[in-house]
Parts: structure tokens; C-alpha cells; sequence
């Protein structure tokens, strides 16, 4: 079990602090993460924004006045990033900087990295109309790529087409890169509006991983980042719905290898006590290689090229991905309801059980050995509104009993079946 996470949290105005102090790394690493309630109004506002930011500020007026700055601090790197956890929609800011620790030079590198930070959120490249409208166009067009290639790659396709079908009417429906037919609709005027409501209404904390001195850390975070006081806010737990029977969704387009994905609604969310029985369940059924699905639908009876399932902690979903032979659908539902019968039966020895705790487990440390991985872990935390130090969230893992197992199967209801299939058969 590694060292425990050190983490010292400190509220300022509009802001949290979330200092870990480790001497794993040689670098220094910040994120900054945005966190709002996911709406159809504002989602591809939100996708298009951390792009405009970090294209320029009124500092460093292009991309590569800002790269140049980043080289001058030792190849210091900045990354921007968007992830949809339950019905939250999150932009993070990353950057990597060297710590001056192991340098000659005594230039205050982390300082000059979160100044710089600071630039990108608070003093974006402006006119006098909003944002820059070159920059805004051009991350529009880029938006508009990434949004499209989602229909090129039929695996993510299939992916979102199940959440659209699965939790139609409910804002986890919508894409993490916003919609398509709303890009055009955003200027430089209405994003920089936008802009301004983020800062004022987001919950926004601040994590800083790395061998620091948190006593002058939080000095210098507190003079650079400064917001107004706000209560963010929150989603409403009573979006959640409950289908009554299970809803086939079959789409034809012209493709070779069917996809056939799987949607469940768990009822279990990260904070529940049997969250942990969740994921030993998910890894028995589908998470990993000796899973149910992956032994007995693709090794035992050759009907999938690949056969898995994973779950969306935030929202108490469960979704099993396969990519079949079209003419083998009915075969391969019907073996994937029978595993999935069979986990809440019982069906499953102790070795399996205890394999699949020791996977589960190997894959936090895993985590835990990049900052990224730290703070993904931590953030899980301020999503929830729950407190699961990772040395809990071990033991809880390791304490799962078979009878946890089986007691979460019962939770579990298929909600959506959805097949995308070639256009004949």
C-alpha cells in the first residue's frame, strides 16, 4: 500500500485548494478543474471555451507566444481537457512544470507556471467585443472535427447512441463535446458572456501535486487566483429514471461488424456503501479478461470481436459494449442476459472473487502512481460530496463478500438493448 495522499485543502474566496505534497514525481503538476450541471443550452459553449482560453491570452496573444513562454520554463506543458462525470460537465486545465528542486537555475519556475495559469483564466485575448473572433472561428471549425469523428468510429458511435436512447430527456444524454448544429450559433460575443457566467457561477478547485512547500504554495495560489464568493450549483438527484421495460433500439447503417451495446441502471452511485460491491461485481461480469462476458461470449463461443462492460460511477449506470457478427445477435443477447442472470445467481467461485478484488486494487495503484491519476481519485470526492480516502476505498474493496456481490445484482435493471447492424438482414 503506497504512502497515504496527503492532502491539504484550503477554501478561498470562489476556490478550493487542494495541495498534495509527494516526492514521486520530479515535476509539478496543476489542474484546474470547472465543474457545472450539464445542460443542452450551454454544453457546446463549454466544449468550445477551454479551447478559446488556452489559445491565447492578452499576455501571450497567440499560440505560439504562449508555447514559446512554456519552452522558456523547461518545456513546461498545458493541456486543456473535458469530461462529463454523471450529469456534471467538467473543464480541466493541466499543466506540467519542472520542479526547480532539481535544477541549477533558481528561476521560480512553479510560480511562473501558475502565474501563467492565472493568464489564461483571468485575461483570455480579447477585443473590445468579446473574444478574439479569429481564435473563436478557428476552435469552432476544430470543435466541429471532434464532434464529427465520434460518427466516423462506430465503437464510440454505438457508445453514444446508447446514452442517447438510454437516458433520453435527461442531460447525460447530451455529448461531452456539445451538439453540432449549435456551433454555428456562438460568436465571440455570446462565448465571452458565457465566459463570464463560468467564472462567476462554476465550482472551481485547484489541485497541486508534487514536492512543494504548501505553507508558501498557498501564498501564491491565493494571489492568483481570486473569484467571487458563490454557492455552485448542483444537479437535481431526481433526474434519474427508472424504464419499465426494456427499450430495443436497432439502427441500420452500412457496416460490416455489428454493435451491440447493452445499457443497465445500477441504482448504485460513488458515496453508496455498496459502490465497492459494484465494481467487484462489474469486474466479474465484464471488467476484465477471466470476466463472464469475455470467457463465455467471445473465447467460449467465438460470436464477438471484443466483449466488455464498464460503469459511469457519477450517473449508476453499467454498459456492456461487443462488437458482433450481425446474424449473431440474437445468439449473443441471449448468452449476454444469461451471464448477467448468472452473476445474480451466485455464479461465480471465490477465487474469482478474490482475483478480480486483487485486479480492482492493482488498479488504483496503478492510478495513484501518476498525478493524474491522484487527483482523478480525489476529484471523485468533491463530485459525490462524500470524503473516501483511497486507503478507505482499498479496505472496502478487499471487505466485499460474495453475498455484497449478489445483493448488488438485484439492484441491477436492463434498461436499454441497442444494435447498430448492416443495412440488410
Amino acid at each position: 500500500m503506497p504512502d497515504t495522499l496527503e492532502e491539504v485543502i484550503l477554501k478561498n474566496r470562489g476556490i478550493t485548494f487542494h495541495f498534495i505534497k509527494t516526492d514521486k514525481f520530479k515535476t509539478i503538476s496543476l489542474f484546474l478543474k470547472l465543474k457545472a450541471p450539464l445542460t443542452k443550452a450551454d454544453a457546446t459553449k463549454r466544449a468550445l471555451l477551454p479551447y478559446v482560453l488556452q489559445s491565447g491570452t492578452n499576455t501571450y496573444s497567440n499560440s505560439s507566444a504562449l508555447r514559446k513562454f512554456l519552452d522558456d520554463l523547461y518545456g513546461a506543458t498545458l493541456f486543456v481537457d473535458l469530461q462529463k462525470k454523471g450529469e456534471y460537465h467538467i473543464i480541466s486545465i493541466s499543466m506540467d512544470v519542472a520542479n526547480e528542486k532539481f535544477l541549477n537555475d533558481r528561476t521560480p519556475l512553479l510560480e511562473k507556471a501558475i502565474q501563467l495559469l492565472s493568464d489564461v483564466i483571468f485575461n483570455p485575448k480579447t477585443t473590445q467585443d468579446g473574444f478574439d473572433k479569429e481564435i473563436v472561428e478557428k476552435e469552432k471549425r476544430t470543435l466541429k472535427q471532434r464532434i464529427r469523428v465520434v460518427y466516423d468510429d462506430k465503437m464510440r458511435y454505438a457508445n453514444l447512441r446508447l446514452v442517447e436512447e438510454m437516458c433520453k430527456d435527461e442531460p447525460y444524454s447530451i455529448h461531452v463535446n456539445g451538439i453540432l448544429e449549435d456551433v454555428d450559433q456562438i460568436n465571440e460575443k455570446n462565448l465571452y458572456e458565457y465566459y463570464k457566467s463560468v467564472l462567476k457561477e462554476d465550482q472551481i478547485d485547484l489541485y497541486v501535486v508534487g514536492d512543494v512547500d504548501i505553507n508558501q504554495l498557498q501564498l501564491i495560489c491565493k494571489q492568483y487566483f481570486q473569484f467571487e464568493d458563490r454557492t455552485p450549483k448542483e444537479i437535481d438527484k431526481n433526474l434519474y429514471r427508472q424504464s419499465e421495460k426494456e427499450n430495443v433500439v436497432i439502427e441500420r447503417q452500412d457496416v460490416a461488424q455489428g454493435k451491440l451495446n447493452i445499457g443497465f441502471r445500477t441504482n448504485i452511485t460513488y458515496g453508496d456503501s455498496d459502490y465497492f460491491a459494484l465494481q467487484v461485481y462489474n469486474g466479474l461480469f465484464g471488467g476484465f479478461p477471466h470476466s463472464k462476458l469475455f470467457i463465455n461470449v467471445r473465447e467460449k463461443a467465438s460470436l464477438a470481436y471484443y466483449a466488455a462492460s464498464r460503469i459511469e460511477s457519477h450517473k449508476g449506470l453499467m454498459m456492456v459494449m461487443t462488437g458482433i457478427e450481425p446474424k449473431n445477435y440474437d445468439q449473443a443477447l441471449s448468452i449476454i442476459k444469461e451471464q448477467f442472470q448468472a452473476m445474480n445467481n451466485g455464479e461465480f467461485s471465490e477465487n474469482e472473487l478474490e482475483q478480480t478484488k486483487a485486479v480492482i486494487q492493482n488498479q488504483m495503484l496503478e492510478t495513484l502512481d501518476t498525478a493524474r491519476g491522484m487527483t482523478e481519485v480525489l476529484y471523485h470526492n468533491v463530485l459525490s460530496n462524500s470524503k473516501v480516502p483511497e486507503e478507505v476505498w482499498m479496505e472496502k474493496i478487499k471487505q466485499v463478500t460474495k453475498e455484497d456481490v449478489i445483493q448488488v445484482g438485484k439492484k441491477i435493471v436492463l434498461d436499454t438493448i441497442y444494435f447498430l447492424t448492416g443495412q440488410e438482414g
